[in-house]
């Protein structure tokens, strides 16, 4: 199964609306920085709302996408991140410190401006 990476302007949108395997994490970072390459996008805003549970696999890959889509040049922000999912990541030593994150998509954007100074 593949995520679907939207494009709005100069920013790519990702709701991911199931639980994710790790072929399907390692599709989806590859897909993403391939579309950051084609496009050129500047900012992604990736939405967890139905992401009730992550495991370490994945969360080091969701890390791993945040790292490479900065060296990319492109901003990321977090949208509806789940209170477990939140706990996972912090147990985990994943500290997001420099990720910016919102409640919901709509919000994420309004960060995503702000972030790049648009």
């Amino acid at each position: 199964m593949r995520i679907p990476i939207l494009k709005l302007n100069n920013y790519l949108l990702i709701s991911i609306q199931t639980e994710i395997d790790d072929h399907t994490a390692i599709q989806f970072q590859e897909d993403l920085l391939d579309e950051i390459y084609k496009t050129g996008s500047s900012g992604v805003v990736i939405d967890l709302t139905s992401v009730e549970i992550i495991d370490s696999f994945i969360a080091k890959v969701l890390g791993d996408v945040v790292t490479m889509s900065g060296l990319m040049g492109a901003k990321v922000v977090l949208t509806g991140i789940q209170p477990a999912v939140a706990m996972t990541l912090i147990d985990l030593g994943i500290h997001m410190k420099s990720v910016p994150t919102a409640l919901d998509l709509e919000q994420g954007l309004i960060k995503l401006h702000k972030e790049l100074g648009v």
